[in-house]
């Protein structure tokens, strides 16, 4: 993209662009934006440095954040691109990219703030993405970091239980700690994480029906029902109407007449 075109982008309108694209799962459209993100803020950064090489006032350009958070945030998205695409080796090299900021010259204390957030990010989506792989033998690792990091339970529980589907694990005893340290703390759901927890519960009815516990994976169905009308997902409430469908002979009653109420109160 021409230099000239780059001066005139803003990196928070790419960024509003790059959370459009998540959210209609067009991955090939979050590489691209990505791209042109982290050209963007090269671009800036490249002109920064020759005005103060020249010891002239470096030009102004309004952010809502830190220069370096959206070097990070491309190569995350970018990251979070290949990761979806089934693009393992790309998606670890992408996280390795935002692991490692400080090649940025003349950080002050904020920027070092933004450095060691991405640094924690990318620990997390490491793990995400080996357990992803299949890696089995990092869940007992990942649980203990979970444990240490209670703000990112949510995130991990979600990557595990997606694994376990996937991979056809067994983990009962995993849930049963997340469970217990969730009831403990005290800390309530809120809107900001009802994506997450949307895929959690769907995910946990999926894992309860191949466990053979249709029951139980009905109450979690019904559960992201509940959330994906919250999020005003059509795509997540068909998919729940579908799982939940399948299930429908060997849900309870009781089960049923709260799924019709449920579908009454959406109309």
């Amino acid at each position: 993209m021409r230099k000239s075109i780059l001066k005139s982008l803003k990196p928070d309108i790419i960024v509003e662009m790059l959370d459009m694209a998540v959210a209609f799962d067009n991955w090939n459209k979050v590489m691209e934006r990505a791209d042109m993100l982290y050209q963007c803020v090269q671009c800036i950064h490249e002109e920064r440095q020759e005005h103060r090489t020249k010891g002239l006032p470096l030009p102004y350009i309004h952010t809502e954040r830190p220069l370096i958070y959206y070097y990070g945030f491309s190569h995350l998205m970018r990251g979070m691109a290949h990761q979806k695409m089934g693009q393992v080796d790309q998606a670890r090299a992408c996280i390795d990219q935002y692991a490692e900021l400080e090649w940025v010259e003349d950080l002050d204390e904020v920027d070092i703030q933004v450095v060691q957030e991405f640094r924690h990010k990318a620990r997390v989506n490491r793990y995400a993405l080996e357990i992803e792989a299949g890696q089995v033998e990092l869940l007992q690792e990942f649980v203990n970091f979970l444990l240490e990091h209670p703000e990112e339970w949510l995130v991990g529980l979600k990557v595990i239980t997606e694994a376990a589907v996937r991979h056809r694990w067994q983990i009962d005893r995993v849930l049963h700690v997340f469970e217990d340290q969730i009831q403990g703390d005290g800390r309530e759901i809120d809107s900001s994480n009802n994506d997450d927890m949307y895929h959690y519960y769907y995910q946990r009815a999926l894992y309860e029906q191949w466990m053979g516990r249709p029951q139980e994976a009905v109450e979690f169905i019904l559960q992201a029902i509940r959330l994906a009308d919250k999020l005003g997902v059509d795509r997540y409430f068909i998919r729940c109407i579908a799982l939940l469908e399948s299930l429908r002979e060997e849900a309870t009653g009781k089960q049923i007449g709260r799924y019709r109420v449920m579908l009454e109160e959406m109309k």
